[in-house]
């Protein structure tokens, strides 16, 4: 069986601290990254980790140190990826920074293990995995009314339903904040100083803990969704759900019946049951 050592990314990029909220977005955006394990300046040993939507949750603070989730769950080159899987799968984590005698030496997120079942043999399907409640929104209702509820809700996306209960879109944390990227003062408000980022379309989703206050009372969900977004039916097998994951970049998909009726969405961490043997059952 193969193990962490096999699919982590080695020398992963990190942010340090001492540190500033600034530094983490500016590291994230530069590199495309959607998080970061924090190291200390001094000797580079672990101190937490740090997303986007920690920031975001507390984006009145600045300190790094305050911001980053500390005791964060690590794991070892050692470890299988079965144990990774599971610890996804139960904690519902995008990232595990690996440690070696206590240093950090990479990185694994639920897109590497999806490289693995998109091309293993697996009887089960995408119903099999739907693992959340599906929070959906309206194509007419107030943005800044769906913001709310994801956050409160804790879902990264929504499907999008017209007045019918068809679907007919798809709104994410990363469509949201794809205008405010090419206003400076916006820019600004999330510490990217550097305007040739202000180009590097959906790097930087809506962070929708800070940025609800910015939007105007008449837009609407219509405004920010995907239009007739990628789905798969609910008998899709596994490994096929993480091709078309992989493909895409989706980090989830709505799944929908025979008749074209929502079933559901299903999300990376959620196909990662293909490894661990279980569903939802």
């Amino acid at each position: 069986m193969k193990t962490v050592a096999d699919i982590m990314t080695t020398a992963p990029i990190v942010v340090e601290v001492p540190g500033s909220r600034s530094d983490a977005i500016n590291i994230m955006v530069r590199n495309k990254l959607t998080g970061l394990p924090v190291v200390r300046a001094s000797d580079g040993k672990l101190m937490g980790i740090v997303s986007r939507r920690d920031i975001f949750r507390k984006f009145d603070e600045d300190q790094l140190s305050l911001i980053m989730k500390k005791d964060c769950i690590t794991v070892t080159p050692d470890d299988s990826i079965v144990d990774a899987a599971k610890i996804f799968s139960a904690k519902r984590i995008h990232r595990l920074p690996v440690i070696e005698n206590g240093r950090l030496v990479g990185i694994v997120t639920p897109t590497d293990l999806l490289k693995e079942i998109s091309e293993m043999r697996t009887l089960m399907t995408a119903e099999d995995a739907i693992r959340t409640t599906c929070v959906t929104a309206y194509e007419g209702e107030p943005l800044a009314y769906t913001v709310v509820a994801m956050r409160i809700s804790d879902v990264p996306a929504v499907p999008v339903l017209d007045i019918k209960g068809k679907l007919v879109g798809i709104l994410t944390d990363r469509d949201l904040f794809s205008d405010q990227t090419v206003d400076a003062e916006a820019m600004l408000r999330l510490g990217i100083s550097d305007s040739e980022l202000a180009g590097y379309r959906n790097v930087l989703p809506l962070f929708y803990a800070a940025t609800d206050k910015y939007i105007p009372d008449n837009t609407t969900v219509r405004d920010y969704m995907i239009k007739d977004p990628k789905t798969i039916f609910k008998k899709t097998p596994l490994n096929e759900v993480a091709r078309i994951m992989i493909h895409n970049d989706f980090g989830q998909l709505p799944v929908h019946g025979t008749k074209d009726d929502l079933v559901g969405m299903i999300y990376d961490v959620d196909v990662l049951c293909a490894l661990i043997g279980n569903s939802n059952e």
